[in-house]
């Protein structure tokens, strides 16, 4: 379901419809990066070349990829780290 939000982007109110999921994602993502969802939109705002709304989705997928492979690669690390066994010798 979409939900409508204001922003403030320079100085400008203005209205962004985004499914809830996506602004749940949006404000986690402002945290993570220490800012408001106001100065993360402006950001996105200003890289845009179409829709305000859709470079917000795509910000936040790409956002959520990149946590994902994250998590993978450090899943395939440990996976992968040779296991250490305790020395034996000496105990019989």
């Amino acid at each position: 379901m979409l939900k409508k939000r204001s922003v403030v982007i320079a100085g400008h109110k203005t209205s962004v419809s985004l499914e809830d999921a996506f602004w749940r994602a949006l404000k986690r993502l402002a945290a993570e990066r220490g800012t408001s969802v106001n100065r993360l939109v402006a950001g996105i705002d200003r890289r845009r070349s179409g829709s305000l709304s859709g470079a917000i989705r795509v910000t936040v997928l790409e956002w959520l990829q990149r946590r994902a492979d994250s998590a993978k690669n450090q899943e395939k690390n440990t996976i992968n780290e040779p296991q250490r066994h305790r020395d034996t010798e000496g105990f019989h």
